[in-house]
This record gives C-alpha cells, sequence and structure tokens, in this order.
C-alpha cells in the first residue's frame, strides 16, 4: 500500500518532468521573438526587400531540413502526403510575404499578436458544422479579437498614444511605429490565417511526429521554389528609389531569422504541442509570446506603453479562448488528437479525422 508521500510526489511528477519543456519552449519563443525585432530593425533602417530577405533566410533554412530530416529515407512516402505538403508550400511562401510585409508597416508587436488571428478557423468550423449554442459563444470570441485588433491598431500598445499613457512623459529614442486603421492591420490579420492553415494542413496529412518532420522539410523546400521566382522579380524590378543602392549586410538579422525565427521555432513549437499539448493559437501560447514582447519593446527602446499592451493582450486571450472553446463535456474523447482547439475546434469535425 502507497502512503500519502507517495501518492503525492507520483501525483506531482508530470509538472516536474514538463518544467524542462516549458523552459525550452520559453527560450525558444523569446529567442524567435527576438530574431522578429532584429529583423524588423534590419528591413526598416535598410529598406531591404521583404520577399528577398525572407527568400535568403528559407534557402539555407531549407537545406539543413532536408539534411536533418532526409525525407527521402525510411518508409516511402504517397502522393497524399507529399502533393498536400508541396501545395502547404505555397501557402507558407504567402504566409511569410504577407507576414513580411505586415511586419515592416505595422511593427513587431503587432505582427506577432496579428498571427493569432488563426484562431478565427476555430469559428468557422462551428458556424460550419458546430451546434448552434457554441456558435454565438465563438462568434462573441470572434468580436473580441477584432476589438482587441482594433486598439492594437489604434496604438493603445504606444506610450504616444496610449490612453493609460502620460502625454507630458519623455519621448523614446525610437519613434517608428504609427497609428494605423483595421484596412492596415488587414495583410498580418491574412496572414496570421494562413499560419493557422498551413499548420491545419500538415496536422492532417502527417498524425505521426517523424512523418510530419520529414514533410515540413518537404514544405519549406518547396515554400523556397515558390518564392524563387518572386524574389527574383523583385531583386530585378525593385523600387525607384532602391535602384543602384548597395544594401548593407547583417549577419545577426540573417542568422537569427534562420535559426530561430523558421528553424527552431518548429521544433520547439512540435514539442509544445506533443508533450504540453499546447497549440499556438491559444491564451498560453500568447502569454508567453507577450511577456517575450514586453521584454524586447523595453530592451530595444520602443514607443511602449505596458497598460495598453496588457489590455489588448487581456482581451485578445479571452476572444482566442471563447474563439477555440471546446464542448467541455466531451473533451475527454479527443483530447489526443493533434488539431485540438487551434484547428477547426469543434468535436464533430475533430472526431471525422481518420486513425
Amino acid at each position: 500500500m502507497m502512503s500519502p508521500r507517495q501518492v503525492s510526489e507520483d501525483r506531482g511528477s508530470p509538472h516536474f518532468r514538463h518544467t524542462p519543456l516549458q523552459i525550452i519552449h520559453l527560450i525558444g519563443n523569446f529567442m524567435r521573438i527576438w530574431s522578429v525585432y532584429s529583423m524588423y530593425h534590419y528591413l526598416t533602417q535598410t529598406g531591404a526587400p521583404v520577399i528577398l530577405f525572407f527568400f535568403c533566410c528559407l534557402v539555407p533554412a531549407s537545406i539543413l531540413f532536408l539534411i536533418i530530416q532526409k525525407p527521402w529515407k525510411g518508409r516511402p512516402l504517397s502522393n497524399q502526403q507529399v502533393v498536400p505538403s508541396i501545395i502547404n508550400g505555397g501557402i507558407t511562401a504567402l504566409y511569410f510575404i504577407m507576414w513580411g510585409k505586415g511586419l515592416k508597416s505595422c511593427g513587431p508587436a503587432r505582427a506577432i499578436l496579428a498571427e493569432y488571428s488563426g484562431a478565427v478557423l476555430g469559428v468557422l468550423s462551428a458556424v460550419l458544422y458546430g451546434r448552434r449554442g457554441r456558435v454565438w459563444k465563438k462568434v462573441g470570441g470572434l468580436i473580441a479579437m477584432l476589438a482587441s485588433f482594433y486598439l492594437l491598431s489604434q496604438g493603445w500598445a504606444m506610450a504616444t498614444y496610449s490612453p493609460f499613457s502620460s502625454k507630458d512623459g519623455p519621448e523614446t529614442e525610437v519613434q517608428t511605429e504609427q497609428v494605423l486603421g483595421m484596412k492596415e492591420m488587414i495583410v498580418p490579420l491574412f496572414a496570421g490565417i494562413l499560419s493557422a492553415l498551413r499548420r491545419v494542413i500538415a496536422r492532417r496529412v502527417s498524425l505521426k511526429n517523424q512523418l510530419k518532420r520529414r514533410l515540413h522539410a518537404i514544405t519549406i523546400a518547396s515554400a523556397t521554389c515558390f518564392l524563387f521566382p518572386v524574389a527574383m522579380w523583385d531583386m530585378i524590378i525593385g523600387s525607384p528609389s532602391d535602384t543602384g543602392v548597395e544594401l548593407p549586410f547583417s549577419a545577426w538579422a540573417f542568422l537569427s531569422t534562420i535559426l530561430f525565427g523558421v528553424m527552431m521555432i518548429f521544433y520547439v513549437d512540435s514539442i509544445a504541442e506533443e508533450r504540453l499539448h499546447m497549440v499556438f493559437s491559444s491564451p498560453r501560447h500568447l502569454m508567453v509570446a507577450g511577456g517575450c514582447i514586453i521584454v524586447m519593446e523595453i530592451v530595444y527602446n520602443m514607443d511602449f506603453s505596458l497598460p495598453g499592451f496588457l489590455v489588448c493582450c487581456l482581451i485578445l486571450g479571452f476572444g482566442i479562448y471563447e474563439a477555440t472553446s471546446l464542448d467541455r463535456t466531451r473533451k475527454d474523447s479527443f483530447q489526443d488528437s493533434d488539431l485540438s482547439n487551434e484547428v477547426l475546434g469543434d468535436q464533430i469535425q475533430m472526431s471525422s479525422l481518420p486513425t
């Protein structure tokens, strides 16, 4: 018979086992967000083309993914797996283009938070397949998400325009972000939906972890191929102001984007989903990203308002929670599903996945 002390230790052991993974997840997201800020400052200070920058980062990243994963070895991949992965590469390429444009125009904080707009897929699934009682809850979450993005576009996270900041306070050295409208926020929001869509396709095509990594290497390689003609066209045509201008090279901006923004974040998010059951579009993931953004905004001396940013994050987290909420009475029946609440959040759609 086990003693109460042994029982309490057994119950608490999973939390201790998950602690190193949570630290890895936190560090991985911090390094990825750090790479986003370095990329933003490089693009804004040099005027480098966004598409060409991402292409130069995806070429070595795709080569490294292919070398590490070796998708041509092991069990042969079927056409039902390879073809959707190649199509997913086109979606990934479009995501990088849209998100890079949004990053350059909206700033890093708004571009990173806009990635969580992919939770709208949960609302879409509820409207198409869900119960009517859950639809209104998800629509309410969608309204909260839109309200948060509207407040972000109006500069609530910036000290200059936030209603929580003193107008007579000292100005920061970096005043690069401006008040935007929802029209300007459409680009990064659409990129966030594309990001969630590519995760949906990746999960539906590959149910096994090792298979998922092999197919991801194919996806990144195909995304590089899709970006190649666009990057060449952008380099040849370019903008009139860039003609004859030699752009400086920033090793940290490129290396951090390759290593942390493209490669390491994939493995970190995979660990979070498989071991911590934490999907990207979730309040817990938003909390980690929000903490990293706060640190980077302070380190880079950005025009930042902590109270306004927290208000926007709280409203966004509430909206994500409601938009991706599952039926609590039937949650155990699909707890092991990889789609979880980020992808097509209702249980009818998820229970139809092949086993």
